[in-house]
């Protein structure tokens, strides 16, 4: 299978501390890469995570929060300073274009690339990015301020052909493809081989979705339905319910019974409060509920797909 990995750059929350960063993290999935977030000091851990710069091909941007997006002008300068030509497409609530272009303005003028933007409605579920191979959805979130969360999907690929058929009946190169879609075989004598035994099951596409920052929200798994790998909110623990509440965002606990209800492959819980010193209570708790629960960390590689 090709790769399907989550990097995580950054999994803090609002305050910056010395064992996190603010929120970043690059989905890599055929061999493209992707960005979701862009907090200070994405640029760093950029570095740190050996992906290129100029593998970026997409940004999308949650919402209208510092620790999401203070990043993002110093990004498309760099961009430009490392030669890019490629277009940077960036996707985000509508309201960061007029800042975006200010700042562009003032710090980003003569660039050899452009940089297009897409205004993602962040109260409608659907596709807003599409190409051969994958579809991006958005999900409707509950935040202060208008967010939205994002749905990495493969797009079925066709089924594998077997190499001992090939051999076996010298198959030429020209027809592969059209035994992968589907058609049978038949050899030089008359005997027709069916498209069963020339070739294996297709792998299964996979999915990742990112939902941060959010309130928990009952019906969320309805969106979020048998994904293999789910990032959800986890600011606190239980103890903190009545903060979470108040500040838009999630407990452990409730991102476990998202992931428990929707069915999910694994949970991979980040944007931590700066007072926990560990997040071994936040793991603990959630794993009550969704055993399946994994922390997110800076420089860790989360394989989606893979239990």
């Amino acid at each position: 299978m090709e790769p399907f990995n989550v990097h995580i750059l950054g999994c803090g929350s609002a305050l910056p501390t010395l064992k996190h960063f603010a929120s970043s993290q690059v989905v890599e999935i055929r061999g493209k890469f992707f960005m979701i977030d862009c907090g200070e000091g994405t640029q760093i851990q950029l570095r740190r995570s050996h992906v290129g710069f100029t593998k970026i091909q997409a940004i999308f941007i949650s919402h209208l929060h510092g620790d999401h997006c203070f990043g993002l002008i110093g990004l498309i300068s760099t961009f430009g300073m490392l030669g890019r030509t490629a277009p940077l497409h960036i996707y985000a609530p509508e309201a960061l274009k007029s800042l975006l272009d200010v700042q562009m303005n003032l710090f980003c003028n003569g660039l050899d690339y452009r940089v297009e933007f897409h205004a993602v409605d962040t109260t409608k579920h659907q596709v807003i990015f599409e190409d051969r191979s994958l579809t991006v959805e958005s999900i409707p979130l509950s935040h202060r301020v208008p967010c939205s969360g994002y749905l990495f999907r493969e797009k079925a690929t066709l089924p594998h052909i077997r190499r001992d058929m090939i051999d076996c009946y010298d198959i030429p190169v020209s027809q592969i493809n059209n035994i992968k879609a589907g058609a049978d075989w038949t050899t030089e004598d008359g005997e027709v081989i069916p498209n069963s035994r020339l070739v294996t099951p297709a792998d299964p596409p996979r999915s990742y979705a990112y939902c941060c920052d959010t309130r928990y929200m009952p019906s969320l798994h309805e969106l979020v339905e048998g994904v293999d790998l789910l990032y959800h909110d986890s600011t606190y623990d239980s103890s903190c319910a009545d903060r979470a509440k108040l500040y838009y965002h999630s407990t452990s606990q409730q991102a476990a019974m998202v992931a428990r209800d929707a069915h999910v492959g694994k949970l991979l819980l980040g944007h931590f409060s700066a007072r926990y010193d560990n997040e071994q209570a936040i793991l603990d708790e959630a794993r009550t509920i969704f055993p399946h629960t994994e922390l997110a960390a800076e420089g860790k590689v989360v394989s989606v797909g893979d239990e």
